[in-house]
């Protein structure tokens, strides 16, 4: 008895050990002490509440996907974070769209971040491409979740101006912005940029490593002078940076990319800090989308997008995960803490009140962060000349 007990106090410490490391181990560099990047990584200065709800529009069914029959409506499970202090509002309204075969956990770590901030922001998993959707996650359902962001800054708009709703007086109907991470990068950009998809509403759109190889210059172009920003790393597998973000200055006047070298795709995801001991995360990445993606890129399916007229390019090459071997990618903790500090400094460039916080947010993005982070690059395209047309 007295051997099993040992065993089994043996044991109760390695798996303490185990997890200690997996908390606590292997973590970042930090950003240097007294620096503006380091100053914009600690969260605001207001606390945070959340709470989970479901929006559903019963204007628009759910199409069937393999053996799931579909439904009469989209049902739209969402968390919703914002300032606790109920009088500090009106905030600016954010709306999260998650990645393929992932959910709106994946952004819970920006959400919280920006509430602290002063914002309200709503994420919501999208009904066919979540990674538990019925059927199993379809990608080419991401044509349909343009119209899901609409309808739940319509949603959130209504419950902001409802008596002792959590959200009563909180939001401001003149301040929405729009973000998403990889397939949600896509949605958001086709939310703020598509002639018939977008909400005119949106005034600014942040794009996590989303894909716009099948996106003309017309594309964007279309509502030119709409504050966009690409965050993109350059190892990325699965939206390879050469022919999805690199050429964003190009293709709108004004457009900033922000470029985080050794930054893996996945490693934007919150649930990635877990995957900081691989070598690359995106081999995790790889593996779980084209798992899940089957046959849906063998087949051209852009044209479901728009068409040329629209700017979009109907016939692009699938480049998914075709890189091999993958390069040695950066810890995720850091990848992290860069997309926090960019993701708060657009928006605050954008939608802050003060004057000063605004210029402060621009001088860090064009100025300081790329002097203070090694591994980040930014560039910004020359703004539109008045009279110019669309190409």
């Amino acid at each position: 008895m007295k051997i099993l007990l040992n065993l089994l106090l043996v044991l109760l410490l390695v798996s303490v050990a185990a997890i200690g490391a997996l908390v606590f181990g292997w973590q970042p560099e930090p950003f240097p002490p007294h620096s503006a990047s380091n100053a914009r990584l600690q969260p605001g200065p207001l606390s945070v509440a959340h709470y989970d709800t479901v929006f559903e529009d019963r204007s628009r069914a759910t199409s069937a996907n393999k053996d799931y029959p579909g439904a009469d409506s989209r049902r739209l499970e969402a968390t919703v974070w914002h300032p606790a202090v109920t009088d500090a509002g009106p905030h600016p309204l954010l709306v999260y769209s998650h990645g393929y075969s992932s959910n709106r956990r994946g952004g819970a770590y920006l959400a919280e971040y920006m509430a602290s901030l002063g914002y309200v922001v709503a994420a919501i998993d999208f009904p066919l491409t979540n990674m538990y959707a019925p059927g199993g996650p379809w990608v080419r359902d991401v044509v349909n979740q343009p119209a899901d962001v609409r309808f739940v800054i319509d949603r959130i708009l209504q419950d902001a101006a409802t008596p002792d709703h959590p959200l009563a007086g909180l939001v401001d109907p003149g301040r929405i912005g729009v973000f998403g991470l990889s397939l949600g990068g896509l949605t958001t950009e086709l939310v703020a940029f598509h002639p018939e998809m977008r909400d005119p509403r949106v005034g600014a759109a942040l794009s996590i490593a989303g894909p716009t190889s099948m996106l003309a210059p017309a594309f964007f172009r279309q509502r030119a002078g709409l504050p966009f920003l690409m965050l993109a790393g350059d190892i990325d597998a699965l939206v390879p940076w050469d022919s999805n973000a690199a050429p964003i200055p190009g293709k709108l006047p004004g457009a900033e990319l922000v470029t985080v070298r050794g930054a893996s795709h996945t490693g934007f995801a919150g649930p990635a800090a877990w995957m900081r001991w691989m070598d690359n995360p995106d081999a995790l990445g790889c593996y779980i989308v084209t798992r899940n993606i089957g046959e849906d890129m063998d087949e051209p399916w852009f044209e479901l997008i728009g068409s040329p007229e629209q700017g979009v390019i109907a016939d692009g090459e699938n480049e998914l995960c075709r890189v091999d071997p993958l390069p040695e990618a950066m810890n995720v903790l850091r990848q992290q803490m860069i997309t926090r500090v960019v993701v708060g400094s657009f928006f605050d460039h954008h939608f802050a009140l003060s004057g000063e916080r605004r210029a402060a947010a621009r001088a860090y993005l064009r100025e300081q962060m790329a002097a203070e982070l090694p591994e980040v690059e930014y560039a910004v395209s020359p703004p539109r000349v008045a009279g110019a047309s669309a190409q």
